[in-house]
């Protein structure tokens, strides 16, 4: 008989980044999902965002989120399927979907302790290894504080690096880019992106002066709704285009696939509902031939990697991890190390997600540059 949920409760940490990712977003925040069930079983979750409404998210978590799924099977899909219809009409995405992640995850990891297993043990381990690139929130670092991050991605061993663009002035843009890639050399990948900085006019002449430099994707050019431009984009763009860390739901990433607007797809697990919604996302892209890249959060999309059919890239802000901001009670299931530019995960002995968030609000690790590299694999401790 499977067991009904009986509880859910929440608390929010909020915490300053190591590095400042500008004034607009100088922390991040986690509210921690806890859930039980009937028959004396746990789960740990979370919902984040680094900017716009923690309180709203813990709010809906607490007054409309909890007394409806309480009596409910314990069963993420299910669950996830029926709260989706409650909340809807609040929103398809944005602070719906966050605040449903906190269930979802906690769901995905009681299951997975119940089994006995780690959650990529439980939904099966296809790799051995993923790719990790650098990436950071540096728009506003100067040149010559962005050209030192370049370096230390170098020194770290990746094979792939992502800066932001969009700058006042395309010249400055065209001045950054030239100087990371003097930096990682011909052969790395470079990624850019402009944060729906730009309108479609302004995208085009930038294409026209930073496609010289080779680049591997841009992100995220326009604004993150308007599928016209991006579909006229991609049509005579000469870069792949890249998006979806503000696109929240399967529907909204089938409309952007269908309109052959989008070469890659970043689903943030958190921002569209949690594992349940960003699987049934994978394999939307998967049957269409879309490349995948997940958003951020690599203590949970490092691991979900792993069970993916096809090989996806992990994205790694630099000093911007949860284990590295200080808020884990314990060492992070992931850790980054290097080995021939790839990222490795080997077996945990740690149940559900492998992490769970401090107690307390937390005083931030040191900001000391990380220079273990970019391979992925569980800690064992």
């Amino acid at each position: 008989m499977q067991a009904r949920i009986t509880g859910l409760t929440t608390r929010l940490i909020t915490v300053p980044l190591l590095r400042s990712w500008g004034a607009e977003a100088p922390e991040n925040h986690v509210i921690v999902t806890e859930l039980s069930t009937d028959d004396g079983g746990t789960g740990h979750g979370f919902s984040w965002t680094p900017t716009i409404g923690p309180q709203a998210v813990k709010a809906l978590l607490d007054y409309d989120i909890a007394p409806f799924i309480v009596g409910l099977e314990a069963n993420p899909e299910i669950v996830w399927d029926q709260l989706w219809k409650r909340l809807h009409e609040a929103g398809g995405g944005g602070l719906t979907t966050i605040a449903m992640a906190g269930v979802d995850l906690a769901l995905w990891d009681l299951k997975a302790r119940q089994a006995g297993t780690s959650v990529t043990g439980l939904l099966g381990q296809r790799h051995q290894s993923v790719e990790v690139y650098g990436s950071g929130v540096n728009l506003h670092y100067s040149l010559e504080q962005l050209v030192e991050q370049a370096q230390r991605w170098v020194s770290a061993g990746h094979n792939a690096v992502k800066i932001k663009v969009g700058k006042p002035e395309l010249r400055e843009d065209a001045e950054r880019v030239a100087a990371v890639r003097a930096v990682i050399g011909p052969d790395r990948l470079l990624m850019i992106d402009a944060n729906q900085r730009w309108d479609l006019a302004h995208t085009f002449r930038a294409l026209d002066v930073l496609g010289e430099y080779g680049l591997e994707w841009l992100e995220e050019p326009i604004r993150a709704d308007d599928l016209w431009a991006y579909r006229r984009l991609r049509k005579h763009s000469p870069v792949p285009i890249a998006l979806g860390e503000n696109v929240h739901t399967i529907y909204r990433f089938r409309d952007f696939i269908e309109a052959e607007a989008v070469d890659i797809i970043q689903p943030n697990i958190v921002r569209v509902g949690g594992i349940t919604p960003f699987r049934r996302i994978v394999e939307l892209a998967r049957a269409n031939s879309i490349r995948v890249a997940p958003h951020l959060l690599p203590e949970l999309s490092g691991q979900l990697a792993l069970t993916l059919a096809d090989a996806v890239s992990v994205e790694d802000v630099e000093d911007a991890s949860f284990e590295q901001l200080g808020i884990l009670a314990g060492p992070s299931p992931v850790k980054i190390s290097n080995s021939t530019g790839r990222s490795r995960l080997s077996s945990t002995g740690r149940p559900g997600l492998g992490f769970e968030f401090t107690v307390n609000q937390p005083a931030p690790a040191s900001a000391a540059p990380d220079s273990k590299g970019n391979r992925i694999e569980y800690s064992n401790s």
